[in-house]
């Protein structure tokens, strides 16, 4: 296949954003395949992080663990017309971004008073680190510097109307939206990583996008200081998202 006929979709996203109920979206396409997370191991052996996600050593040991090795893939990889990486922006590190440029890129963000209590529920005592808001604003600053085509979803956004907001995605990325992406089996996909036990419950008792639950258990006192560095972020990303 001619590399310059495939659509390579980037998706950036923080941790409890929807970003797994996209990838099975995607997967639901006979023109694409779907790629999860490939740079997780990349992330885990360059940070602490390792000391304490659950199952580092088995992703370690799953994918491969040199970044631009992965990103050469993601530029090379020639399977399907339509190939769809889902990835967490915080994985990047210090890659070289000029990849980039041969990408749909979609930032996918959530509002932290939402992301934050899920997310803390696995890890402890998160940091903006490790959910990625600061990246995202710094991503979105460089796609505009350079040029490179993006597009900003906001997983509330996707819930409320996949459909609508998924023909305007598919439309940005150049490519036909298909009713298949609305649905899915509840089960786990081949394409899952090793840590998908610790982390898609939902999404695999699932059949859809799910509809918008506001939340409302009180917001944990001790992340109030983390709300507050997320949120400036988060209102810039808002601004930029579709739908």
């Amino acid at each position: 296949m001619d590399n310059s006929e495939i659509t390579r979709i980037a998706l950036w996203s923080g941790p409890r954003n929807i970003s797994t109920a996209l990838m099975y979206s995607f997967a639901q396409r006979e023109d694409t395949k779907v790629f999860d997370e490939p740079l997780y191991a990349y992330y885990l052996r360059n940070t602490m992080a390792k000391e304490y996600h659950p199952g580092a050593d088995d992703i370690l040991k799953s994918q491969n663990n040199d970044g631009d090795q992965v990103v050469k893939m993601m530029v090379t990889e020639d399977s399907k017309p339509v190939l769809f990486f889902k990835n967490m922006t915080h994985h990047l590190l210090d890659l070289d971004r000029s990849f980039m440029n041969q990408m749909q890129n979609v930032i996918l963000t959530r509002n932290p008073k939402e992301m934050i209590p899920s997310f803390a529920k696995v890890i402890d005592n998160p940091t903006i680190d490790d959910i990625g808001y600061a990246m995202h604003t710094k991503l979105l600053r460089y796609f505009e510097e350079n040029n490179i085509n993006f597009t900003v979803l906001d997983s509330k956004q996707v819930l409320l109307n996949p459909k609508r907001t998924l023909i305007l995605l598919c439309e940005k990325s150049g490519i036909p939206f298909d009713e298949k992406m609305l649905s899915w089996e509840p089960k786990p996909r081949p394409e899952d990583g090793v840590w998908a036990k610790y982390w898609y419950k939902n999404v695999h008792q699932s059949n859809g996008f799910g509809k918008y639950e506001p939340k409302v258990e009180p917001f944990p006192e001790n992340l109030r200081e983390l709300l507050k560095e997320c949120q400036s972020h988060y209102e810039i990303l808002k601004e930029y998202s579709i739908g």
